[in-house]
């Protein structure tokens, strides 16, 4: 039966839960979630996970009084990948959406990369969705990128898969900045674009805090390029570079200041309306920080002590800050180091609100939920295994790659030569030490592990490419 007749069913039986769900007087008990989504903020981005130049007090009070991930990870090494595993509960590989949208091309390239899909399809029943249908108003601001390129309509954007309200960047913004007929427009009287979206976005809460429970999904621009910081943080932060430091660049870090001021809004905005105590917050990043671009080195910003950045095939590219509060559930101050990818959210959230997605929402869901080590930050999530899967060229990283981490371990295998390397993780966070030719063993069952998951989820693999040019192989051409 078609996937529009589940959506039906799905909302006949979630309003039947809605209804069980309400107290006599008419108040909702179910909690307001919270998605703060950064984009291309790297593992060590925050003070409170390691930055030695980044200032970020709001969210190192939210990890202070939440739960601390180390070992979470976004679902690709890119954004758009990364966004609908957020929003399906599924790897990307299933999707057949690997690349950031609309991806790019290198026609000489050793490989040939396999015709996936360029925005997010409608069979898939978004978590958007599955709360809208269990009566929760739902909202999203700032970043979206899972519609097809130059279709901006509602049927591809937010409001097509789920979202009530839908607050954009302004298309007239030149980067970061607003023009000056936007100047001085909402809460925070600033033309600087981070600052403008969370005006919508503490907005919504005031409107929406005394309603149905909500689902706000911000996902923020900032820290991606173009490196543009507001001017007077900027200035504040060139005050306190050393040369010592692993992270030194004011503009990159006066970004980070903005994402924190935001976020800091959306705290403070909860505890005034005093829904803070049932509302969960979960702070996370789609990929790694970027460290370099076609190759070099361009100084945005270090994801030390891991081992590259965005695009790439290793920890920098996927490994993320994350932070989640359940009020009265996640003990204040703890730190988890069970293995997390994005896919999890959607079971996750599902459970925390009560909402039935076991049988009528995706079918396919490869997330597995997080409220056991929520309750208790010592559990295991007793799952063997996690997986990437990345068919395509990037230019800050490698070439087309897949990755499995089991424990301790950590094995990828690129695919224009077929090798794989081997590293473990509690010795060698860096992945300095490649191990698969004296752990053949191991490398070999990993490497199966990891072929026997690509043909679970169909996972589209890239073929050698007959136009092959060594002396044209990392030319770009536009993505089609």
């Amino acid at each position: 039966m078609s996937q529009r007749y589940w959506k039906f069913v799905s909302t006949l039986l979630a309003a039947g839960l809605v209804l069980a769900t309400v107290t006599p007087g008419g108040t909702a008990e179910r909690p307001n979630v919270v998605f703060l989504l950064a984009d291309d903020l790297g593992w060590t981005g925050l003070s409170c996970f390691g930055s030695d130049f980044y200032e970020t007090p709001n969210l190192d009070r939210l990890a202070a009084s939440g739960l601390k991930l180390t070992d979470a990870y976004s679902g690709c090494t890119v954004c758009s990948p990364t966004r609908a595993s957020i929003m399906t509960g599924m790897y990307p590989a299933r999707l057949h959406l690997t690349d950031f949208i609309a991806g790019q091309n290198r026609p000489w390239a050793k490989m040939r990369i396999p015709q996936w899909t360029k925005f997010l399809e409608h069979r898939y029943v978004t978590i958007a969705e599955a709360l809208q249908s269990s009566g929760y108003n739902t909202a999203t601001v700032g970043k979206w990128h899972l519609e097809p390129r130059g279709r901006s309509d509602g049927n591809f954007g937010p409001t097509g898969h789920g979202f009530n309200h839908m607050f954009a960047k302004p298309p007239q913004a030149k980067g970061y900045y607003l023009p000056d007929s936007f100047n001085k427009q909402g809460e925070s009287k600033s033309d600087y674009v981070t600052d403008y979206l969370t005006d919508q976005a503490v907005k919504f809460i005031d409107e929406a805090h005394d309603g149905d429970p909500f689902f706000l999904y911000f996902a923020y621009h900032t820290p991606h390029t173009p490196i543009q910081g507001r001017a007077d943080l900027v200035e504040e932060f060139k005050q306190k570079v050393r040369g010592d430091a692993i992270h030194k660049n004011p503009v990159y870090a006066a970004m980070v200041k903005s994402l924190d001021q935001s976020v800091g809004r959306i705290l403070e905005r909860l505890q005034r309306h005093g829904i803070a105590d049932n509302t969960v917050v979960i702070f996370t990043s789609d990929n790694g920080g970027l460290t370099q671009r076609y190759g070099k080195h361009d100084g945005f910003t270090e994801n030390i002590p891991l081992r590259r950045g965005k695009g790439s095939a290793y920890e920098g590219g996927v490994r993320v800050p994350t932070i989640i509060k359940w009020p009265n559930v996640t003990t204040p101050g703890t730190v988890c180091d069970e293995p997390v990818v994005t896919i999890d959210y959607y079971p996750t959230i599902l459970e925390i609100t009560g909402a039935d997605g076991d049988s009528t929402h995706n079918a396919s869901i490869d997330g597995v939920s997080l409220v056991p080590i929520l309750k208790d930050h010592n559990q295991s999530l007793g799952r063997d295994a996690v997986f990437w899967h990345y068919p395509h060229y990037h230019a800050g990283g490698d070439g087309p790659y897949s990755a499995v981490r089991s424990g301790r371990w950590r094995l990828v295998e690129f695919h224009e030569d077929k090798h794989v390397e081997l590293y473990n993780l509690d010795d060698d966070l860096g992945e300095k030490n490649d191990l698969a030719e004296k752990l053949p063993v191991k490398a070999n069952q990993l490497r199966q592990a990891l072929h026997d998951w690509r043909k679970s989820i169909d996972a589209q693999m890239p073929t050698d490419n007959p136009d092959y040019d060594s002396t044209r192989a990392t030319t770009v051409s536009r993505a089609s």
